[in-house]
């Protein structure tokens, strides 16, 4: 049994965001029908890599899904629509506030057919506000987050992360969220439903961490600091006779260790670096005796070293070495899917691992339109009227 199996969840999500939120739920058992307009699916199909003509970007994020095509301009589409969202437990959309409600899916409209219904939005800025109805992309909620403020080198322009942070933290709240959300409508034994939202640029603001805190307790604004921590010292990349070790001895403990093993022990005396804030205020000096040290031998010598003496440190992996690491691959965070004619596509597993509903793969990505007869005959459709839907450019 899986976590949510038995949960049914009408997804009319694209791209990332969205499609990111119902994969995490299709992992945990739900059963996610993806809605997509017939012809031409979810964008994502056609970007990317392809093995075998298909997106390899497309199966990472719609993997234990079925895929119905519906075309929600028409008013037998739409028909289609609200027997689905009927019998469903979710609705999970990701247009622009408003655009919902224009198809004729207002809140109360949705509470009407479905008062149990739970529906989960992802969207760039949420909901209200005077920003609610610009469009926004993850590199734009990077920008207006103030991510993008503190990512980087220090004196060189802001620089956003090369994932789309916005987009999966975005998605992953608010699978978060309807998570939640499913968990109280069932112990309440009454009616249940909700709406459940998060936004690209409010769930980045909520990663800012310590930063957002050093600037709410003094009023200034984090610079940039790059690999280096802006409130520990030594702490960040520093480079051995064949390359780069991420190296994080944060606290007393770790950095005695750290400075044992580095024979810099004398430094504690020094009232330069006898503290965490004196070697802050001398970190260049402070990086670069320990760059001196580090560089007198390899990548793998402090590797083994410093995990011997318990100093928190490793490698900078690329995808090659990462997908053939072995602490990844016990893991099982390395998958490989079979798509029936198009051969294998790789992907990344499951991060959450559950003793007793754990997350599976049950089913590829599917093809376009692949599921749609079967789910619709599920909903109550006969033959005879899909097939006059079909006749009518709906399906």
């Amino acid at each position: 049994m899986s976590a949510l199996a038995g949960i049914k969840v009408i997804d009319l999500t694209r791209v990332v965001a969205g499609p990111f939120c119902s994969v995490l739920l299709a992992d945990m058992g739900a059963d996610v029908i993806k809605i997509e307009h017939p012809g031409r699916g979810d964008q994502v199909r056609g970007q990317g890599a392809m093995v075998n003509g298909f997106s390899a970007y497309f199966a990472q994020f719609n993997r234990n899904k079925k895929s119905i095509t519906l075309d929600l301009y028409t008013d037998d589409g739409k028909a289609v629509l609200r027997d689905l969202i009927r019998c469903g437990d979710v609705l999970l959309e990701n247009y622009r506030p408003g655009v919902l409600d224009r198809m004729g899916f207002d809140a109360a409209h949705l509470t009407n057919l479905n008062p149990d219904l739970i529906v989960g939005s992802v969207n760039g800025y949420g909901s209200t506000g005077p920003y609610a109805d610009r469009p926004s992309f993850d590199f734009i909620a990077q920008a207006m987050s103030g991510f993008m403020s503190v990512n980087g080198d220090a004196g060189s322009p802001p620089l956003r992360a090369g994932p789309p942070l916005a987009d999966l933290v975005a998605g992953l709240y608010t699978a978060f969220g309807v998570a939640c959300a499913l968990v109280n409508r069932g112990g309440r034994g009454e009616a249940g439903g909700q709406f459940v939202e998060s936004s690209l640029m409010g769930g980045l603001v909520s990663m800012l961490a310590y930063m957002s805190a050093e600037y709410f307790a003094t009023g200034k604004a984090p610079r940039r600091t790059g690999n280096d921590h802006p409130v520990l010292c030594p702490y960040g990349l520093f480079h051995a006779s064949d390359g780069d070790v991420a190296i994080a001895p944060a606290g007393e403990v770790f950095l005695k260790r750290f400075f044992e093993v580095l024979e810099l022990t004398h430094l504690c005396d020094d009232p330069d670096f006898a503290d965490n804030d004196a070697r802050v205020r001398n970190l260049a000096r402070m990086n670069a005796i320990v760059d001196e040290k580090i560089g007198t031998n390899t990548v793998d010598y402090w590797i083994d070293i410093l995990n011997a003496a318990g100093v928190p440190c490793g490698q900078v992996q690329n995808m090659e070495t990462l997908f053939h690491d072995p602490q990844l691959l016990s893991q099982d965070m390395v998958l490989s899917v079979e798509h029936p004619g198009r051969g294998k596509i790789g992907m990344t597993g499951f991060p959450v691992k559950m003793s007793e509903t754990p997350c599976t793969l049950h089913r590829p990505a599917p093809e376009l339109g692949a599921d749609t007869e079967a789910v619709l005959q599920e909903f109550g459709y006969d033959a005879a009227k899909i097939a006059a839907l079909r006749k009518g450019g709906v399906l």
